[in-house]
């Protein structure tokens, strides 16, 4: 499938109760229990899940070539899930021109919380590779850099982390 007919159709079913060809917008906040109690249709809340998210997903899942994929509402609460997923002890590489809120929250709770951290110039490969230590758990980076535009050579550094 061409990678224009995928974008436009993967994650999109045809409803069976409208026949509808395209996703609707559902703007519902809570969805019918059963009479178990249970959200047997797989929905709760709107904030937890809904039929467009569950679409949004489906699509990037299918568009990456991935096995599933999570929507945040921020980027900051994508930021941290992936570093509550860490324990303490565990080490990550950061890049020193992240985002300010990403850093703020690296610095200000997962410090404190036991992650030890190392800001480092992610453009510099030879700081990232001398960085790495037997706890790197995480090479946290964006490119381009926030907010100095500095480039990181993603690729490059994934290759060095995985080494």
């Amino acid at each position: 499938m061409k990678i224009e007919t995928l974008a436009v159709h993967a994650g999109h079913t045809i409803d069976p109760a409208t026949g509808a060809v395209s996703s609707p917008i559902h703007l519902s906040t809570t969805f019918e229990r059963d009479a178990e109690g249970t959200y047997s249709r797989g929905f709760m809340y709107t904030r937890n899940n809904n039929p467009n998210r569950q679409a949004l997903e489906q699509g990037i899942s299918a568009l990456e070539g991935g096995a599933a994929a999570i929507a945040f509402a921020s980027g900051t609460g994508a930021s941290m899930s992936i570093f509550q997923a860490l324990a303490p002890g565990d080490h990550v590489l950061a890049h020193v021109d992240a985002y300010y809120g990403t850093s703020r929250l690296l610095r200000a709770i997962f410090q404190r919380w036991g992650l030890d951290v190392s800001f480092i110039d992610m453009s510099d490969l030879g700081a990232a590779k001398k960085a790495l230590h037997p706890k790197t758990k995480l090479a946290w980076m964006e490119t381009p850099s926030n907010p100095l535009l500095k480039i990181v050579d993603l690729a490059a550094v994934a290759r060095i982390v995985h080494e």
